[in-house]
């Protein structure tokens, strides 16, 4: 039997096989490293879009702690100025003029820093995400779930709730 010889066609054809393998594996690495760039870059972009939220989130809220220490405060020169008996007002009235400026700064400073206050009125409907009930009475004339007295005032920074208003909430049946 004799063989074939092969054609010229096809002696090409084989030189250039090897080629063509190697071309269809360079192929394949560019597409995997292609993939692999396009995950990168999203997990870069990703990590500065979360680097740029938790930089507002701490530049918002990272004095939250000192905000709610400062609370207190608040309370204590408001009780100040609440305690004073009528008839001492009139000879104390430089002391009570130093303690409203006092008290009436650290609002604007707390303002400044986007501390809000939460004021609720005696007739208002308790809102559990800006109050706390701090005793529940009957009261004629008013219905279930109305405040019947204010304690403390609450406090918002920014839009997160630093301290609910302690309030009585009125428990007649409605």
């Amino acid at each position: 039997m004799s063989q074939e010889e092969p054609t010229a066609s096809q002696v090409e054809l084989e030189e250039f096989e090897p080629q063509v393998d190697e071309l269809e594996a360079l192929k394949a690495e560019r597409d995997e490293l292609r993939d692999k760039f396009m995950r990168v870059l999203a997990d870069a972009e990703n990590s500065r879009k979360r680097a740029e939220r938790d930089r507002k989130e701490a530049e918002m809220y990272g004095g939250t702690r000192l905000a709610r220490d400062l609370l207190p405060v608040y309370d204590n020169l408001n009780r100040a100025i609440q305690a004073i008996p009528e008839e001492s007002r009139a000879a104390s009235a430089a002391l009570i003029e130093g303690v409203e400026l006092t008290l009436r700064e650290l609002t604007n400073v707390m303002t400044k820093h986007g501390i809000t206050m939460i004021s609720p009125a005696v007739g208002d409907q308790f809102d559990p995400q800006l109050h706390q009930a701090m005793f529940e009475a009957p009261l004629p004339g008013t219905k279930a779930g109305q405040i019947i007295q204010v304690a403390t005032e609450g406090f918002l920074l920014h839009d997160r709730l630093l301290r609910p208003a302690q309030v009585g909430v009125s428990s007649n049946p409605g």
